[in-house]
């Protein structure tokens, strides 16, 4: 989302929304958001949809790669409602798509690498948003990062990765998406400094926001589970 532009300048009379309100929506959105993925996911994996779901994976991921696009390149002319329903929309594939981990992981498991997630992204969440340090810099280093990690993982799947390269990749990846989501956090109140004299497009960027946000905590949580997996096979050979 480029927030960098001339909306800014046109003189809004829509009523502002507070910061303390637009943190709340954001984080609101994004828990909505984890909700839907996580729901749809179990109901997923415990009914014949999973098989649907399975034939079609290629399908869907292409398609909710193309909503996280859509939603980033055009959330400013869209309206808030659907801003709000693609990314519903996301959340819901997302879950589909995932509902692939539920099959292959334990109850346990699952629940412990949800918990780990929530305090390895609430103590990022909380650093990024209290911090005097300008995490802009970050931004270019990160973005290699996860190109990086991306050219990586394709190769990987190409020609196999041993345990301890699976180990050191996971590892790597955790901390990215831990750091981004300090990033993403501390960029929140830049988009709200923006908007803020709009609530139509404090709204919108709120969703965007959460969007980021959520993101940030599905690849920790998928990184996490894949190590806790990864511990347990370990620990019953």
């Amino acid at each position: 989302m480029n927030y960098y532009n001339n909306d800014y300048d046109r003189g809004y009379t829509e009523a502002t929304m507070s910061a303390a309100d637009y943190m709340a929506r954001t984080y609101r959105w994004m828990a909505g958001g984890l909700a839907v993925t996580f729901g749809v996911a179990l109901l997923t994996a415990a009914t014949p949809l999973f098989y649907l779901v399975n034939s079609l994976y290629l399908l869907l991921t292409i398609a909710e790669l193309g909503l996280v696009f859509f939603l980033s390149a055009r959330i400013q002319q869209m309206s808030v409602g659907t801003a709000r329903g693609v990314f519903l929309a996301y959340s819901a594939l997302n879950g589909m798509v995932l509902s692939y981990y539920f099959l292959l992981f334990s109850v346990g498991t699952l629940v412990m690498a949800f918990l780990s997630t929530a305090v390895y992204f609430g103590l990022m969440a909380f650093y990024g948003h209290t911090t005097n340090r300008d995490l802009t810099s970050w931004g270019p280093k990160l973005m290699m990062g996860l190109i990086a990690m991306l050219i990586t993982g394709l190769v990987g799947s190409l020609f196999g990765f041993g345990i301890g390269s699976v180990l050191l990749y996971c590892g790597i990846g955790l901390v990215v998406f831990m750091l981004l989501t300090a990033y993403d956090t501390q960029k929140l109140h830049q988009m709200y400094a923006y908007y803020s004299m709009d609530s139509a497009l404090a709204e919108k960027a709120s969703v965007y926001g959460a969007l980021t946000l959520y993101l940030d905590f599905i690849n920790i949580f998928l990184f996490v589970l894949r190590l806790l997996g990864m511990g347990g096979r370990s620990n019953n050979d």
